[in-house]
């Protein structure tokens, strides 16, 4: 991470809706409500309203957030974590609501949760990246970890609260759903409790449930966000059984990077993924590791088109949007084949990041908000991911999956991002979309489960 100062507000761009009035209706009606109950308090309306009218209403989407808890600059040697809370204003999902209904819409207030959802929910996610069978059909058996600092004291009661409100299936301890750990693997001697990270944690555990329902969730703490243990952690992580791993953190990169590839990140058969930073054009740790899938981050708006979303590259300013960049000490894997970087080059996908097209948190531990929350971040991105991974199934026992995105690379399996930026640089594709291959978005988003599979 670089220089931004922590906790301080941002202002989203703005978000427009465009397309038929019988596409836009039907697009709201999917919202995010996982169950009839929720999706007719949410959307029960006689109201009438023109696609223009629903367009005009969501352009106003525009919300001020901060960096969570855990978001400060670490010194070297330490990861913070990429999660970005909104605490005003208004988000696309509500202006969308708002537009249905004919009222006004809500405003969050600062430094408050909200008693409803404010962000995209399941339906939304699996809608977007074309998941909706295989989230229903596909996961179980599968268990998807989640590595971060200190000890969340709320995490599995959260969870539930989330599933519940969207008519997911229990994952719970008692049902062996849900575990959580330390990083040595005890169940009763944890890791102090944070409220930064506890956001975090909620964070990633929601982005699995929305993702793959079926799939079970290992939540791995390590002691603290240092390098050593959140690798340690990691290594735990695989030791119990997970296929999967979330890194939802990062840190700048440094000499040792090569040796903690080895030490913590180099597991063949298991898709591990690693946010690629919030703080627009730059390289992160470990999402430079060529063991890793590097996810970036996007701005995702529903659309008049056939796949019903658009996305760009988030960015909200030339020092917060999605990380990228031409790693400075990672060895480029034979797999990657572009030519402006003669080391690893991150990211390889992408998924929504933006704040102000955010995801729906339930986290009520600590100051960072009881309740519902908007989240946005590579620490969104990189769960959701992991989670795709999953529903395609187990990998090929010596594969290292980060490869598998680029076997379909230029296909139907990804959703090719080609507008937006996340800064300035001198190798266009560093920083800029494009079409096929580029720096912020990699190969794209997923489009179905073809490219996350050997």
């Amino acid at each position: 991470m670089r220089t931004d100062t922590p906790n301080s507000p941002h202002i989203s761009g703005r978000w427009r809706r465009i397309g038929s009035a019988a596409a836009a209706t039907a697009a709201l009606v999917l919202a995010g409500f996982g169950t009839a109950v929720h999706a007719n308090a949410a959307t029960a309306t006689s109201h009438k309203v023109s696609a223009g009218t629903i367009a005009a209403q969501v352009a106003k989407a525009h919300v001020q957030y901060e960096k969570a808890g855990c978001g400060a600059t670490p010194k070297k040697g330490f990861a913070a974590c990429n999660a970005l809370r909104v605490t005003g204003g208004t988000t696309a999902f509500m202006e969308k609501q708002a537009a249905l209904k004919g009222i006004a819409p809500k405003t969050i207030k600062p430094n408050a949760a909200t008693d409803d959802p404010t962000g995209y929910g399941p339906t939304d996610i699996q809608s977007a990246y074309g998941l909706t069978s295989a989230a229903s059909s596909d996961g179980s058996g599968e268990t998807v970890a989640i590595v971060d600092a200190y000890d969340d004291p709320n995490a599995e009661a959260d969870l539930a609260t989330y599933r519940s409100y969207y008519g997911l299936s229990d994952c719970t301890t008692d049902n062996g759903c849900f575990s959580k750990v330390s990083q040595t693997g005890s169940t009763t001697s944890l890791p102090s409790a944070d409220s930064g990270w506890a956001g975090e944690i909620s964070l990633d555990l929601d982005m699995v449930s929305a993702t793959c329902p079926n799939c079970n969730i290992l939540l791995v703490e390590a002691k603290s966000a240092s390098d050593a243990n959140l690798g340690t952690a990691v290594n735990e992580a695989v030791k119990l059984g997970a296929k999967f791993v979330s890194n939802s953190y990062g840190g700048s990169e440094s000499s040792s990077d090569t040796t903690y590839d080895s030490s913590y990140y180099k597991h063949a058969g298991v898709a591990i993924t690693a946010s690629a930073g919030d703080e627009g054009y730059g390289a992160e740790y470990p999402a430079a590791s060529r063991y890793v899938t590097a996810v970036g981050g996007t701005k995702l708006s529903s659309s008049s088109n056939s796949r019903g979303w658009t996305e760009s590259v988030w960015k909200t300013s030339s020092t917060e949007g999605t990380g990228s960049g031409c790693s400075s000490y990672d060895a480029k894997p034979s797999w990657q084949t572009d030519t402006g970087c003669t080391k690893r080059m991150i990211a390889d996908v992408s998924a929504v990041a933006d704040p102000a097209t955010g995801v729906s948190v339930y986290d009520s531990y600590g100051d960072d908000g009881t309740g519902w929350n908007t989240y946005g971040g590579t620490s969104a991105s990189s769960p959701i991911i992991a989670s795709v991974y999953a529903l395609a199934g187990t990998p090929g026992s010596s594969d290292y999956p980060a490869e598998y995105p680029y076997n379909a690379a230029g296909t139907s399996a990804l959703n090719d991002v080609t507008s937006g930026n996340n800064g300035s640089c001198s190798t266009a594709y560093f920083c800029t979309a494009e079409s096929g291959y580029d720096g912020p978005t990699g190969w794209g988003t997923p489009e179905g489960l073809d490219a996350f599979t050997g």
